[in-house]
């Protein structure tokens, strides 16, 4: 019981360590339960960051006041 405790934990660890990366923090979690939190970090290291999300409020504001 305390391995697969130690299990999940560490998986949620390589999760939260991914949260801002390309696969995000479910898609490293699902890899690391599936290939162990070893495979998840592997996939981990070697990812680009995510691309930033454009706040389209921000955008719509511009676009009203350059009009």
């Amino acid at each position: 019981m305390q391995l697969i405790a130690i299990y999940i934990l560490l998986s949620i660890l390589v999760a939260l360590v991914g949260s801002n990366r390309r696969f995000g923090f479910w898609g490293y979690l699902f890899a690391s339960i599936v290939l162990t939190p070893i495979g998840g970090l592997l996939l981990l290291v070697p990812s680009e960051p995510a691309p930033p999300k454009e706040n389209k409020r921000a955008k719509d504001c511009e676009e009203t006041e350059s009009e």
